[in-house]
Parts: structure tokens; C-alpha cells; sequence
């Protein structure tokens, strides 16, 4: 069976995403269909696009090309769409390997979802609070910031920090804030960050993660 590339996941995950927007049966068939031509063994469900470049960056620096194993991350915008993406890639319609990363705050969503088609939590890794709080504490404020003037923006940075409503923050949240003030930032420095660390620093939920999709199906 072909191995998918970074080209063929693509497709595969705007299916799902469109599949679980609106689950016609055109949509199923056609994710059915491109996950047979992957030859799909695992699915990775997070919560947004900066997950997603996080995972991808952690395992290009682990020397792993995930589309070539095989393994389909989907980013579902947010913990509460977990069930309809379930209905498009869980085991009732794939026999695939289901993992993802999930916010501690958003676990709720995620637990339910996962026990209403007869699945536990394994595989599903938890964030504290959530990415970005892992990757500052992982890299540490001066990492971050040092990451930051490497983008071109520790000016921003520094003119957002003068705010009234960050200053009685601490700087790790002022970080944390700045990181999402709009999503293509957060993917940007989710990838940027991942860079930065040392690999012996690499936050457990996203390590483990990819240690877990890389196992055999049958496992």
C-alpha cells in the first residue's frame, strides 16, 4: 500500500474538515476514498492550525515525515466541534489510529465525545493550560523573547506590553497574550518555538503524542 506525502494530506484533511461541516454522503465517500489512496493508518485531531504546525515542526525535528507514515493531522477549530469530526474519522467510519492534543480547560468536550463512540482518553494528550503555556514554560521568558526578536517583532512585543490592560500582568502571560492576538501569529510562533527548544525540553504532552502515533495500529 503507497505511503501518502506532505502533498497528498492535504486533500485528505480538507475532506474531513468539509465532511464534518456538512456529512453528505458525497463527503464521506470522498474521505473514504483518499484515506484508501494514503493508505491511512493514524489520525491526529487538535484544536487549531497552531497545534497542527507545532506536531509538524516537532516532527521534522525528530527526523519524521508524518505524511509519509501515514498520519493525517486535522485541526477541528475548537474542543467543541470534537464529536462531528469523530462522526468523519472515528471508529465507526475509520479503522484508523485516533490520537490529538487537547487544553486542560477543554477537556470536558473531549472525554464525552470520545466515551459516546465507545472510546477512552488514550492517545489523547493534555495541555497545561494549554500549547503556548507549555512552550513559554518549556523555553522559558528571555527563549521566548529571544524567539520573538528573531521574528522581527520584539518591537511589537514591547508596545504591547505597554497597554494599560497588560501591565499588571505577569511577562509569561503578557507572552502567552501577544502569541494569540490574531491566529496566524500563533502558528507562526508555534512553529518558531518548537525550533527554539532544546529536544530534552520538548513539553511531555506534545512529545508524547508523537511518540504515540508513530506506534503500530495492532498495538
Amino acid at each position: 500500500m503507497d505511503t501518502g506525502s506532505a502533498d497528498d494530506m492535504a486533500p485528505l484533511r480538507d475532506a474531513v474538515i468539509a465532511c464534518a461541516a456538512d456529512d453528505a454522503g458525497e463527503a464521506r465517500r470522498l474521505v473514504l476514498t483518499l484515506a484508501a489512496d494514503v493508505g491511512l493508518r493514524a489520525v491526529v485531531l487538535v484544536e487549531g492550525e497552531s497545534d497542527r504546525a507545532a506536531v509538524e515542526a516537532l516532527a521534522r525535528r525528530r527526523g519524521r515525515d508524518l505524511a509519509a507514515e501515514s498520519v493525517c493531522i486535522v485541526p477541528i477549530g475548537g474542543a467543541t466541534s470534537i464529536r462531528r469530526f469523530l462522526d468523519v474519522v472515528g471508529p465507526d467510519r475509520l479503522d484508523v489510529r485516533l490520537g490529538g492534543l487537547v487544553d486542560r480547560a477543554e477537556l470536558r468536550f473531549f472525554r464525552h465525545a470520545l466515551q459516546d463512540v465507545g472510546l477512552g482518553l488514550d492517545g489523547f494528550f493534555v495541555c497545561d493550560a494549554d500549547l503556548e503555556d507549555e512552550l513559554i514554560r518549556a523555553l522559558d521568558v528571555a527563549g521566548v523573547e529571544s524567539v520573538i526578536g528573531a521574528q522581527g517583532e520584539l518591537g511589537k512585543l514591547r508596545t504591547f506590553e505597554r497597554q494599560p490592560s497588560q501591565r499588571h500582568r505577569s511577562q509569561a502571560d503578557r507572552l502567552h497574550r501577544f502569541l494569540g492576538t490574531h491566529s496566524g501569529r500563533k502558528a507562526q510562533y508555534a512553529r518558531a518555538l518548537v525550533d527554539a527548544l532544546p529536544l530534552v525540553r520538548v513539553p511531555r504532552p506534545l512529545d508524547d503524542l508523537l511518540t504515540y502515533v508513530g506506534g503500530r495500529l495492532e498495538e
